[in-house]
């Protein structure tokens, strides 16, 4: 466990050229509400889990019949683009257009069903070492899939190169220098299952746990937290202490990355954070904190035996508020409202 509190709170960006993330909720609900699929995710008290009043767990598990929080984004990012093209947007409205992108888990699902929607086709590459199983739930959603390197970084460089030897639309959930415009919109997509927190909770939450890899989910939220309860809650940040990017970048003063060896928590193993989620971030959270895999597998049993199953990479939140020693370092006690996001189903 490594804490580091965030000096730049309330501060400038540390991205200057990206934006910060988007907070335009209604804008969101208004599309979504045209889904039949997009019905609203459950907001669960599970303060049994940790010695605290209240322990909010909002389940993302369910999130549109595809098992993520990543519905809400790549899809909407594409359900955007078709209602651009037409009032009434049906499954041939973006025929003709092609989607990649590099995957290895959610969001290469959600960029395929999207596409599969409206039409579209999507070519989602994957590293060598991503299961034949998860390639076969892209392919039920329609995907091209394409193997292509050792790694994540690997299979996103041949993404690109793809999109542009192709004239293909490259949707990374992911920002840098010169691409915020499809990443912008994609993190406003998870403003949904802010909101819909934000309404759930009887009251304002004293803490906020918020895991991250690239940081869309945790900027997206934290943006909307601070936007609605102002400095109210303690937002944290959870990242594996062998992906510290973003803690990483916040003791710098500018983005890096971290290196490190594989994590268990494998959707928030990234080196590289996005610029847009560390710029919301720097300003919005107040704590970074690193957690082993050890200190994250130890509480999944307990997670599964209370109904809220899930994986290191979806329960790292959660993980961080049961874990005793860091609940004593950030003063969270027995009285502390504490809300999290359980972001995916169990493998």
């Amino acid at each position: 466990m490594k804490i580091t509190l965030n000096p730049h709170r309330g501060g400038q960006k540390l991205a200057g050229s990206a934006p910060y993330p988007s907070i335009n909720a209604a804008r969101v609900a208004d599309l979504l509400a045209q889904c039949p699929a997009a019905g609203e995710t459950a907001l669960v008290d599970a303060k049994g889990l940790a010695d605290v009043a209240n322990l909010w767990i909002k389940d993302e598990r369910g999130r549109m019949n595809l098992g993520s929080f990543k519905a809400l984004g790549a899809a909407y990012v594409i359900a955007r683009h078709a209602a651009d093209v037409s009032d009434l947007p049906a499954e041939t409205t973006l025929s003709g257009r092609t989607y990649v992108t590099a995957s290895a888990g959610n969001h290469g699902m959600s960029v395929a069903a999207g596409a599969r929607i409206f039409g579209a086709d999507a070519v989602v590459y994957i590293a060598e070492t991503v299961p034949e199983g998860f390639a076969d739930r892209l392919r039920a959603q329609n995907a091209t899939v394409v193997r292509h390197g050792v790694d994540y970084a690997a299979s996103m460089q041949a993404a690109s190169q793809a999109a542009q030897d192709n004239g293909w639309t490259l949707l990374s959930d992911s920002s840098w220098e010169g691409y915020f415009e499809l990443p912008h919109t994609l993190m406003e997509g998870y403003l949904q299952m802010a909101a819909e927190a934000v309404r759930q909770c009887p009251e304002v939450p004293t803490h906020i746990m918020l895991q991250a890899g690239v940081g869309g989910l945790a900027g997206a939220v934290a943006a909307y937290a601070r936007h609605v309860w102002g400095d109210a809650p303690r937002i944290i940040v959870v990242e594996p202490d062998a992906a510290p990017a973003l803690q990483a970048s916040i003791e710098a003063g500018a983005c890096v990355f971290a290196n490190g060896p594989d994590s268990i928590m494998g959707r928030l193993d990234c080196k590289e954070p996005s610029l847009i989620a560390l710029n919301g971030l720097a300003r919005d959270a107040d704590v970074f904190l690193t957690l082993t895999d050890d200190e994250v597998a130890q509480h999944l049993p307990a997670m599964s035996e209370a109904g809220v199953a899930t994986t290191a990479s979806g329960g790292a939140g959660v993980a961080a508020a049961m874990n005793s020693d860091v609940r004593a370092a950030l003063g969270i006690g027995p009285d502390a409202r504490v809300l999290c996001f359980l972001s995916e189903v169990a493998e």
